[in-house]
């Protein structure tokens, strides 16, 4: 479906939704779907149900909350379906762009003030840059230099939460979720993307994922390369020298008997001044963005490969001018002869995944759900990444010069006796 040639921007947006539509399920959901939809890419500040039934139908609100709320909460239609269409139709937009180069691994946190959300707990939230009460989501993009869309995405469920019972029943968990680490739940979306036939990208993800040594084999053995954070302390061997041990594999986390292995700070600093050059990567607001790096060919351990048998990639470390000591640092396996720009560019991309997620969530409230239960939860989600969709394939239909930020639809009013209720979410 090419939905630029559909019209004006509404036009364009009835032809999306009715492309959604094919695989709702039910002829009756279509209505819904199209007004859970627009009501996410309406402005408000609110985009939970009870607002967004207002807005959408403001002469018969209580009737559209009943609709919208069964819709989203209770009806059985398929969030893989949709993320599927979604991705379908949004593809060709990105694509003008250039191809499909990234999948981007990271998740996203939503804080609640309550225990009965699926999935909350004490954790920690990135949204807070702290430990807090939150629901936390792992999700996969697919990424180019000019957009990004996650085509996966689902709640991680602490191992409290999947051995109550009772919980569990309640929120209507399903009862083929068993405990996966986050770490398991992106390989898991990665394999999926890579049997459904989706463009292979080069994986990112930053050091919670990127430590992960078996996330990182698992990645390989996929076909995949890599370019991911990792943290200072992990160990590696220098280019040219390796394990002179036989026995049980090493990981990251534990230096065996091996006079050789170094952190991966060890290396930064004992690099000659040389090998650091300042290298931009992207364009920012208000000038290019850059830093002085540098690279080295490394061996890493971990413990499903023979140590025998590893391959050389690259560490890639980030020591900004007037910095104490370097900053970031990332392994990857691109090959030998990448450029310098293209690994320091492909180290970069990650940055993609959290405009994604400031954008879900500003523009078409990705955290303003409001119910408790697994289903809803996912299906809001996966709402709020089909209008992000079409706001993606939206921005490709205006020109360079044009206005980026122009409201898609003009706002219906209010009915005066309307009040939203208040921004605090149930928990």
């Amino acid at each position: 479906m090419d939905l630029e040639q559909a019209g004006d921007s509404e036009a364009r947006f009835a032809a999306y939704v009715e492309g959604l539509t094919s695989v709702i399920g039910h002829p009756a959901r279509t209505g819904p779907l199209r007004d859970y939809c627009t009501g996410l890419v309406l402005p408000g500040e609110r985009k939970s149900v009870e607002p967004m039934a207002a807005r959408t139908e403001p002469g018969k609100a209580a009737a559209q909350h009943q609709s919208l709320l069964h819709f989203v909460g209770n009806s059985n239609w398929s969030d893989r379906a949709v993320l599927d269409k979604v991705f379908e139709m949004v593809r060709p937009s990105m694509e003008k762009h250039g191809p499909l180069k990234f999948y981007i691994v990271d998740d996203t946190s939503f804080p609640k003030q309550g225990e009965h959300s699926v999935g909350v707990q004490h954790q920690y939230c990135g949204q807070l840059g702290k430990q807090a009460n939150c629901q936390v989501a792992v999700t996969l993009s697919i990424a180019n230099h000019a957009a990004s869309l996650p085509v996966d995405f689902r709640l991680y469920l602490p191992k409290g939460w999947v051995n109550d019972r009772a919980r569990r029943k309640k929120a209507e968990v399903p009862k083929e979720i068993k405990f996966m680490t986050k770490p398991e739940i992106a390989l898991e979306q990665l394999r999926a993307a890579c049997e459904a036939g989706l463009p292979r990208g080069v994986v990112l993800m930053d050091a919670a994922y990127g430590n992960d040594s078996q996330l990182r084999a698992a990645i390989t053995e996929l076909g995949l390369l890599y370019a991911v954070g990792i943290r200072s302390d992990t160990l590696m061997w220098r280019s040219g020298s390796g394990p002179r041990r036989k026995g049980k594999p090493m990981n990251n986390t534990g230096r065996r008997d091996e006079p050789d292995l170094v952190s991966a700070r060890e290396v930064a600093l004992g690099l000659l001044k040389k090998a650091w050059r300042t290298i931009k990567w992207r364009e920012g607001s208000a000038e290019w963005l850059s830093s002085r790096f540098a690279r080295v060919r490394v061996r890493v351990g971990h413990n499903k490969l023979d140590p025998k048998k590893l391959q050389s990639e690259w560490l890639l470390i980030e020591w900004p001018e007037g910095a104490k000591e370097p900053t970031r640092y990332w392994l990857s396996t691109l090959p030998k002869k990448v450029s310098f720009q293209e690994l320091v560019d492909a180290a970069k991309m990650r940055w993609r995944v959290e405009r994604d997620y400031q954008d879900l969530k500003q523009e078409v409230g990705l955290d303003h759900y409001e119910g408790r239960r697994w289903r809803g939860f996912h299906h809001h989600a996966t709402l709020c990444i089909a209008a992000y969709g079409f706001l993606i394939a939206e921005q490709a239909t205006i020109p360079p010069s044009g206005p980026r930020s122009a409201a898609l639809f003009e706002k219906p009013s209010l009915p005066e006796s309307y009040r939203p209720r208040g921004s605090a979410r149930a928990a």
